[in-house]
């Protein structure tokens, strides 16, 4: 074997009598990929290159098999309609020595979209936590004719070429609900005690391998502790596992996952406002109960040392990876030849998990390639005329853009006013929950210099040093300041600073400031609420006061019940539907505020200092003196329009491939 700095990692195993070429595997993730129930050429391109990254196993996204769940955006396999997509899909993973499993699931009555899920059936007509949805209920009939079409569906499956599948037992979905005494009231066959609640899911068990007999990977992912009162917390996860580890040999690997269709639905993506791999430690106790069982290590694992350390100190067998592996689709390959610092790292934003319950296709903050052919090698697109690339802005716009222009064979110059690049995703950072940021930009900078990207940093850019390089184009990354909001007038100006001011001082003080600070929020993006936490270590109450009818609008269900959470626990008061109407009395620390639909006000007492975040205007002085000189400028990031960390990395990306 070549030597490699992680070697259980990557020593081949056998599960289910198949073997893997190493322990990694791409944890299931929906893509909406999928075209009218075939496989996109997005799709089998996403799934290629994670195959030849170096990943030995890949689980799909949930695949249609049942009359409840024929969706056009999942793949087809309730007939033989797209058999030709499915053996597609097994054709471009299996040839790379990986092995392709296809995931058995059903939400329930379980929904995070906006609304309720008008098609959604269930063990027992209570609504879903989150959304409230009341499934209808399934007969025993409906139950066993469920069983039969997966069990057909999963025989489709291994024909087309698959290696396995995986059920889905967790995060709230069908099956889980029939393992939670909350969920399932049922008083038949499939309900009652856990041996009833739990036979849907061994019986489905059952057949599949009768079905498809051996070998053929049969995996569980199952409940660890849901977080829903009264439905299924450690103790009962135990209990499910000694039950179906006792009750059945049919089934190869298992897995846990935490979290619900219910506030702790954020439990099922945790990231860096708290513990690294946060459930290691409870799913290395729940493997006790069948130590010969085959394991999967998930939920926040993001590292190869990580990956490495579970497979040795007896929590797993396997390591499975989702966002990650979304990051980098070489994440296998460079990890095991020693290529860690090129590894394009997850920064857990889970603007993945946004992208596709929003509706979109699969995206990534980090990989603005996601889906793109030959995605997990460098990029192949090389410039057919050499030219001078000034960027003018070191944050993460203006990087992604020098790197990509400097691998495609441009000369790149890039130009920041501060000595460290990054931008405010280098602020960021360094406020709660922000650590993983840094992965974007140090990326960034280690290519860029890798492809000889020259950078000079520490010195704002005038337009007479920039037309002295003589560049053939000019891109404008230089971001966008916050907008002074309507109550802050010219007399008040230098004593109310921005969020991101304001971030920069706090940062540099230490102890609590006694009175209220108030922070405006017109802004509901996640820098807001991190500096909204670091103000909880600086003074003594913080108020949010913002005229929306809550906050963090602008993020994800799942960001934004973490950011709940996270100002609940610290005491944080929320206002909404409110504003400031101006500060006349901010002398008698006091300030005024007015409901935006009835106008009526109160006052807000012992104010000791006042922030805000609101909508930023573009930096682009340089625009017009540039465009005058003749020279070609494309604006890109913040100084195009204001936007996200995801359209700055994708938006200097594609115009860096376009030059």
């Amino acid at each position: 074997m070549v030597s490699t700095p992680y070697p259980k990692l990557f020593s081949p195993c056998e599960i289910g009598g198949i073997t893997l070429k190493n322990r990694l595997a791409h944890a299931a993730i929906v893509t909406r990929y999928v075209e009218g129930g075939e496989a996109s050429e997005r799709l089998l391109n996403y799934y290629q290159s994670r195959a030849r990254g170096g990943t030995a196993m890949i689980v799909t996204e949930p695949i249609a098999m049942t009359a409840y769940n024929r969706l056009g955006s999942r793949l087809r396999a309730w007939d033989d309609g797209a058999l030709d997509s499915l053996k597609r899909c097994a054709e471009v993973v299996e040839r790379e020595d990986s092995r392709l499993l296809g995931q058995v699931q059903d939400g329930g009555r379980g929904r995070h979209e906006v609304g309720r899920n008008d098609g959604a059936v269930g063990p027992s007509p209570l609504p879903d936590d989150l959304s409230w949805t009341v499934p209808r209920v399934l007969s025993t009939a409906d139950i066993r004719r469920m069983i039969d079409d997966w069990a057909a569906g999963c025989l489709r499956l291994k024909n087309a070429g698959f290696s396995g599948v995986e059920l889905s037992a967790g995060h709230g979905h069908l099956f889980h609900q029939f393992l939670s005494p909350w969920a399932n009231r049922r008083d038949d066959e499939f309900g009652g005690d856990l041996p009833g609640r739990a036979r849907f899911l061994r019986e489905l068990i059952a057949a599949i391998r009768a079905s498809c007999g051996r070998p053929f990977i049969i995996g569980l992912k199952l409940p660890g502790d849901d977080g829903v009162p009264g439905s299924i917390g450690i103790e009962d996860a135990h209990a499910i596992a000694d039950h179906l580890a006792t009750e059945t040999d049919d089934f190869d690997y298992w897995t846990w996952a935490w979290g619900a269709h219910a506030n702790s639905l954020y439990r099922h993506l945790p990231d860096a406002h708290g513990e690294r791999h946060p459930y290691l430690g409870a799913i290395r106790k729940l493997r006790q109960v069948a130590p010969g069982i085959a394991t999967g290590a998930l939920g926040y694992l993001t590292d190869p040392n990580e990956c490495e350390t579970a497979l040795n100190d007896g929590t797993a067998d396997i390591v499975f990876l989702g966002r990650p592996l979304i990051t980098d689709p070489a994440f296998g390959h460079k990890a095991a030849s020693g290529r860690e610092a090129q590894i394009r790292y997850c920064v857990t934003c889970n603007t993945c998990w946004r992208s596709i319950i929003e509706g979109n296709a699969l995206a990534c903050d980090n990989n603005p390639r996601v889906g793109s052919p030959r995605e997990d090698r460098p990029e192949s697109s090389r410039a057919t005329y050499r030219k001078h690339i000034v960027v003018v802005g070191g944050g993460i716009a203006g990087l992604e853009a020098a790197h990509t222009a400097a691998e495609r064979g441009h000369r790149v110059t890039l130009l920041g006013a501060s000595p460290e690049v990054g931008g405010k995703t280098r602020l960021h950072a360094q406020l709660p929950g922000g650590e993983n940021l840094s992965s974007i930009y140090d990326y960034q900078l280690l290519t860029a210099h890798r492809h000889g990207a020259e950078l000079r940093l520490g010195e704002p850019a005038k337009t007479d040093a920039i037309l002295a390089l003589a560049p053939d184009v000019v891109l404008l990354a230089t971001g966008a300041t916050a907008a002074p909001p309507a109550f802050l007038t010219d007399e008040y100006s230098g004593l109310v600073p921005d969020a991101r001011t304001m971030a920069v001082d706090m940062l540099a003080r230490t102890g609590r400031e006694p009175g209220r600070v108030v922070l405006y929020d017109q802004d509901h993006t996640e820098m807001t609420y991190a500096l909204a936490e670091l103000l909880t270590d600086r003074f003594e109450v913080v108020t949010i006061v913002t005229p929306r009818e809550r906050i963090a609008s602008d993020v994800s269900l799942i960001n934004r019940q973490g950011i709940y959470q996270r100002l609940h626990d610290r005491g944080v008061d929320i206002i909404t539907c409110s504003r400031p109407a101006d500060l006349g009395r901010l002398e008698a620390a006091e300030l005024e505020l007015i409901n935006v639909y009835n106008g009526k006000s109160r006052i807000l007492e012992d104010v000791a200092s006042i922030t805000y975040s609101t909508s930023r205007v573009p930096n682009d002085r340089l625009l017009k003196p540039l465009t005058d000189a003749g020279i070609e400028v494309i604006t890109i990031g913040d100084c195009r329009a204001p936007r996200t960390v995801l359209a700055a990395t994708r938006e200097g990306y594609e115009v860096a491939r376009e030059l």
